[in-house]
């Protein structure tokens, strides 16, 4: 266990004098009383020898063979059993020093034992990291928070959570807690509902995230608030998503613009992974890039950066070209992009149908390419490209031999899409620095998209972001060309969090609600609480909630989500060790007026 994470104020009592991981030389000789749980026992030559482990890390015990009563109660002891025992401090020999241990310069020679909890054969090992499935690791997940890494990331939580309260509370924010019993919603994902015993037939809806009380504490004139706040949404498992609950640093401050909101989280999170991470940002502030240009250069809202590709537009090479199928995806709302790879122009046959393959999952009808090889270029779509193609190409995107340059085409979203798909597919070809946080701000998001299902115009991200140019831009500009204040931050492909400045003023909002296709009344009647609020004094104001769990993440180089979470459900949402979800009683359904209608069985229907 990490020493640096602990406490030196060791709680002297019966149980302990000291911590097992913060043992050194300078105690040699000195009694102490230590308490833990049984690591790993071993018999060398009729000396037993303990690592007994406790939050700090782990200490060796040595037994000796003259104290038989000792050494029998010794022999007896289970793996992870809970003991606590009295001895003296001694130096190892040069030889028996082990580096990998903090306190591994020292043993402790033991006169005394007690065992306050033997252990039965457990599910699954502890000091050794073998695989386990992760259900049985989530059926036994108080064993599973023993083990190094995960009971570390949990420390580091905890840590890195202190750590974001001083930030800000140095900033003059003011942490709020807001209610976990409200109102539901009717936008965004599907909510939890718990019924309302006071109230037959009513419903209550655990919080999807704190956003509107946010806004009314800016409308109450509190002028930064922060939370740790609990969110719940009844939605599908992803790696880095929890289902059901997670936790976010949410975030609000009054009178500021994107810059200012900019400025404070960026200083938060520089100062968290220097002090707690060995981790760099190479780009500091944070590169800003607009929604067009990250899709244009990356096919995607959420680019790892450190990726060293950029797909590139070649639409103007291809306006007059002979290939119809690039030609005629240069007019105004499609496009042809091309991603080059250096030196690749001599990989197998293999290597390009997988490519094939890839880009037809991702949508796409093919995958054009092109090799640049010394006998001249070779591919699929080099016989109907002219002399004056080939040569513009190369020029424009700096091809040598050796090179290899895909290529998509069609509108501009699909085909950027699919181009940023296969940029991360090529990303296996490079070693990407794991120590490096490539973070940036994706900002300029449209305030409006064209929903070809319902055909109509309608929000593409989030309706209450103040549009930029205000209510001049919605009277006088096209819905599709105006711009909103929202931004979104994101670091090695992972978004840690959407935040926006926010619509205070109510003309804007009926206005920018009528131009998605709603009436003054719907608006009323879905947000007329918020309405009226803005209506009686609200200031400018905007926010930001960072996903805690994602950060937490991000900073330990773990992958799965549920590695930085003490108790999570598993992909199913379920919490296998508590069997939750469960059945309730008939006597508790009667009481909140309910009767479960449960879908009937295969056989059943028949």
């Amino acid at each position: 266990m990490s020493k640096a994470a602990c406490s030196t104020q060791t709680l002297k009592n019966r149980f302990r004098s000291d911590y097992c991981g913060l043992l050194t030389p300078e105690l040699e000789h000195t009694p102490v009383r230590l308490a833990g749980w049984v690591h790993r026992k071993r018999d060398h030559g009729g000396l037993i020898f303990i690592d007994l482990r406790d939050h700090t890390g782990i200490s060796q015990l040595v037994i000796q063979p003259e104290q038989h009563e000792l050494f029998a109660k010794a022999e007896q002891l289970h793996v992870e059993s809970v003991i606590r025992i009295e001895g003296i401090v001694v130096r190892r020999s040069p030889g028996a020093v082990n580096p990998r241990l903090a306190s591994g310069e020292i043993e402790v020679v033991v006169s005394q034992i007690t065992v306050e909890s033997n252990a039965h054969p457990l599910p699954f090992p502890v000091a050794d990291e073998v695989p386990t499935s992760e259900e049985l690791r989530l059926k036994y997940r108080f064993i599973d928070l023993r083990r190094e890494k995960i009971h570390e990331n949990i420390i580091f939580r905890s840590r890195l959570t202190a750590a974001v309260r001083r930030y800000l509370e140095e900033k003059e924010f003011i942490e709020i807690q807001t209610p976990i019993l409200t109102s539901s919603s009717p936008e965004g994902a599907r909510d939890f509902l718990v019924p309302s015993r006071l109230h037959p037939g009513k419903f209550y809806a655990l919080p999807q995230a704190p956003q509107q009380f946010k806004q009314l504490l800016m409308v109450s004139g509190f002028p930064r608030y922060f939370q740790i706040a609990p969110c719940f949404r009844d939605e599908d498992a992803r790696a880095d998503r929890s289902p059901g609950e997670f936790y976010q640093l949410d975030m609000e401050m009054a009178f500021i613009e994107q810059d200012d909101l900019f400025a404070i989280l960026e200083g938060m999170i520089e100062h968290l992974t220097r002090t707690m991470s060995s981790k760099r940002i190479p780009q500091f502030p944070f590169p800003r890039i607009s929604y067009k240009e990250v899709m244009n250069r990356f096919g995607t809202d959420k680019p790892d950066l450190r990726i060293p590709l950029e797909i590139s537009d070649v639409t103007s090479l291809f306006v007059n070209s002979g290939f119809k199928v690039f030609a005629n995806n240069t007019k105004e709302g499609s496009c042809v992009k091309a991603l080059v790879l250096k030196g690749r122009a001599n990989e197998s046959r293999l290597f390009f149908d997988k490519a094939e393959k890839r880009a037809k999952e991702l949508g796409s009808a093919g995958l054009a390419y092109i090799q640049f090889r010394e006998e001249g270029p070779k591919g699929p779509v080099v016989k109907f490209l002219s002399e004056e193609d080939l040569s513009h190409l190369k020029e424009q995107l700096g091809l040598e031999t050796g090179d290899v340059v895909f290529f998509g085409a069609g509108k501009w979203a699909p085909t950027c899409k699919i181009m940023g798909g296969m940029r991360t597919y090529f990303a296996e070809l490079f070693t990407l620095d794991k120590d490096e946080l490539s973070f940036c701000w994706i900002v300029d998001f449209p305030m409006y998209e064209y929903n070809e299902e319902a055909k109509k115009i309608d929000f593409s991200h989030n309706p209450f972001s103040m549009p930029q140019g205000e209510m001049e831009a919605l009277e006088t500009m096209l819905p599709l060309d105006i711009l909103a204040y929202q931004y979104d931050i994101v670091c090695n492909g992972i978004e840690l969090s959407s935040g926006a400045i926010r619509n205070h003023r109510p003309d804007i909002m009926y206005k920018a609600f009528g131009i998605a296709g709603y009436s003054r009344e719907e608006v009323d009647e879905r947000f007329g609480h918020m309405i009226e609020a803005f209506k009686l004094g609200a200031p400018p104001h905007g926010g930001i909630a960072p996903g805690l769990d994602r950060l937490v993440m991000i900073l330990r180089d773990e992958q799965n989500i549920r590695e930085v979470i003490a108790f999570p459900m598993n992909q199913q949402a379920q919490d296998l060790m508590m069997s939750s979800p469960s059945e309730v009683t008939p006597a508790q359904l009667r009481e909140l007026h309910l009767k479960v209608d449960l879908p009937k069985k295969e056989e059943e229907k028949k």
